[in-house]
């Protein structure tokens, strides 16, 4: 068995690719508490809760991501990080800002879609009706 230097990691998202690269180490939050995984850790899967996860590269430059509920797993030198949803920021800072304009586009985009359905449900209805009312 060799001693890996870096680690090649894939946090995903529903459809997309949030980062792709070599970190030297990960820093991310489970059920129980935060924890850190270097090259040569043990193999092994956990839960993610909603928080910040850092991906530090190999050169030393930190990746920050705001991140929801998911699942990380650890086998040999490759780590699959699955999220429901995520957002990179520059730096923690900048994080807070990032993660609320986020959310607030997510909460657009639900409230044109809830009137979408309801436009469409109440179309159904008066079709429906009209189907009633036909001889």
């Amino acid at each position: 068995m060799s001693i890996a230097r870096d680690m090649q990691v894939r946090i995903g998202l529903p459809g997309d690719t949030l980062y792709q690269g070599a970190a030297g180490s990960i820093s991310a939050v489970a059920p129980n508490g935060g924890f850190g995984i270097l090259p040569n850790h043990i193999d092994f899967v956990t839960a993610l809760v909603p928080s910040v996860l850092v991906v530090t590269e190999p050169g030393g430059a930190e990746r920050i991501f705001g991140i929801d509920e998911g699942i990380l797993v650890k086998k040999g030198r490759d780590v699959d990080i699955a999220v429901q949803r995520g957002v990179e920021a520059r730096d923690l800072a900048s994080l807070d800002a990032a993660v609320t304009d986020f959310w607030d586009q997510m909460e657009d985009e639900e409230r044109a879609a809830r009137a979408a359905l309801s436009r469409l449900e109440a179309d159904m209805v008066r079709r429906f009706a009209g189907l009633r009312t036909q001889p």
